[in-house]
């Protein structure tokens, strides 16, 4: 983001370029892998850095917080994601989709590996791939869905 021009943008140039490309470039990885806070903190940083007018050693005022900024546009915000809820959000669909086919190939694979005998929803972590970690980790918030 440091190389763009974002003085060659508008407002809504700014908006564009943080929507359509920033914020959709680590989707996919972000649906696979739980990316740690930090990572997601700085990602966060970068991009309020960038709507404000951030240059190499000036940065200008921000005048509102980035979680403000996160809020619907219809609610006054601008309608930004904090990228470690929607992080969450997407491993979350993928065990929901563990839960809702269980006859497709990932979740037949997925429960004779880490729980033939049980279900998703009550199976223990125990020594297990990042990526069964990262989906594990998202099972909460289906939990508090269901009950």
């Amino acid at each position: 983001m440091h190389g763009w021009k974002e003085k060659f943008l508008s407002q809504a140039g700014n908006e564009v370029l943080l929507k359509a490309v920033i914020q959709a470039i680590p989707t996919y990885t972000m649906s696979v892998f739980q990316l740690p806070k930090a990572v997601c903190k700085e990602i966060n940083s970068m991009m309020s850095q960038f709507w404000w007018g951030h240059k190499e050693n000036d940065s200008k005022m921000a005048w509102m917080s980035w979680e403000k900024l996160g809020i619907a546009k219809a609610k006054g915000g601008m309608g930004y994601r904090d990228l470690e809820s929607f992080n969450m959000a997407l491993l979350a669909k993928q065990g929901w989709r563990l839960l809702q086919y269980p006859d497709s190939l990932v979740a037949k694979v997925f429960q004779q590996k880490y729980y033939p005998q049980g279900t998703f929803l009550n199976v223990q972590l125990g020594r297990s791939p990042f990526t069964w970690r990262s989906i594990w980790n998202a099972r909460a918030l289906l939990n508090e869905g269901l009950i």
